[in-house]
């Protein structure tokens, strides 16, 4: 029902005033030079986009850049610049596998992060585990479960099923080989099972590293991810909620924010030329809560864009 209110708020906005359109009735055409009259009649500020470039410096990690576009810009930041390198030296240490490492710089920086969030805790000792077999070091991966990953899986059947299929790596020899077959006890050759080969991906420290960055992130009260990636999401899924109830010129390709003019159109209109990437995937609608306050400024912000 939201969504809904919220598709008839946007066709209001940028339709304009009128009876409101049913699916049994034909849809309004837009043009481009009309279109274009309604985009130079929104106004955004240079200081809210400051800002969202800033937000995107800060949250990815972009130190030097964000002081240096905050100083010429004399755009404000929210928090403390520097705390982002500590910050990037404890993703970068996750990301190369030094797990004590980071959780050392995690308990300086503050202790509270892992003390309350035994789900990450867990998460970090996996990956260190993780490391440790695939380095080979079977004996010292056996003591570590018994003394730091048994407690944390105590009561939690989700936990102990994970740290399970982690200790399933144990069966398989050569894992720093990962992605190719892996040499058996028997001198044969077998293939790491899908769901224990993805454990010693780069992509699963990426998700533990991001994991843990979300949480440093939480704990200094700054969002946990940036907003121009969120505002990309909700301009798709803007596109396709007034795709329903007109016909008008769609942005095509985020990257170069060029124009596509719909081919159906029936005021003579072609496409534009920029068709050589497609526009984002479709986002489900309940990937977004949209709020009845929503249509107005996520509507700014694709005018905008």
């Amino acid at each position: 029902q939201r969504n809904s209110a919220a598709g008839q708020e946007i066709e209001r906005l940028l339709l304009g005033p009128g009876p409101r359109m049913g699916s049994n009735k034909k849809k309004e055409v837009i043009g481009m030079e009309a279109w274009q009259e309604k985009l130079d009649a929104v106004n955004i500020s240079k200081e809210d986009l400051n800002c969202l470039v800033l937000n995107f410096l800060v949250i990815e990690g972009y130190k030097d850049t964000a002081e240096k576009f905050a100083k010429e810009s004399c755009t404000k930041a929210d928090v403390d610049l520097n705390s982002i390198g500590d910050r990037m030296q404890i993703r970068a240490a996750v990301h190369h596998g030094n797990i004590a490492d980071a959780i050392e710089r995690v308990n300086d920086l503050n202790p509270e992060i892992l003390e309350t969030n035994v789900g990450l805790l867990f998460k970090l000792q996996q990956q260190r585990l993780i490391e440790m077999i695939r380095e080979g070091k079977v004996q010292e991966a056996l003591g570590f479960v018994q003394e730091e990953l048994l407690t944390l899986c105590e009561n939690n059947s989700d936990l102990l099923f994970e740290l399970e299929t982690t200790l399933s790596l144990l069966a398989f020899e050569n894992l720093s080989t990962q992605g190719a077959d892996f040499g058996a006890d028997d001198g044969g050759k077998q293939q790491l099972p899908s769901e224990l080969k993805q454990l010693l991906e780069p992509s699963f420290r990426h998700k533990t590293a991001t994991s843990l960055n979300a949480a440093i992130l939480a704990s200094q009260d700054q969002d946990k991810e940036s907003k121009l990636p969120l505002l990309l999401k909700m301009l798709v899924w803007v596109q396709e909620q007034l795709s329903k109830h007109a016909k008008f010129p769609k942005i095509d390709n985020l990257v170069s924010a060029k124009f596509k003019v719909d081919s159906t159109e029936e005021d003579g209109e072609h496409e534009g030329e920029n068709d050589e990437l497609p526009l984002l995937s479709a986002m489900e609608e309940d990937e977004i809560e949209v709020e009845r306050n929503v249509p107005r400024g996520v509507t700014n912000m694709y005018m905008q864009a």
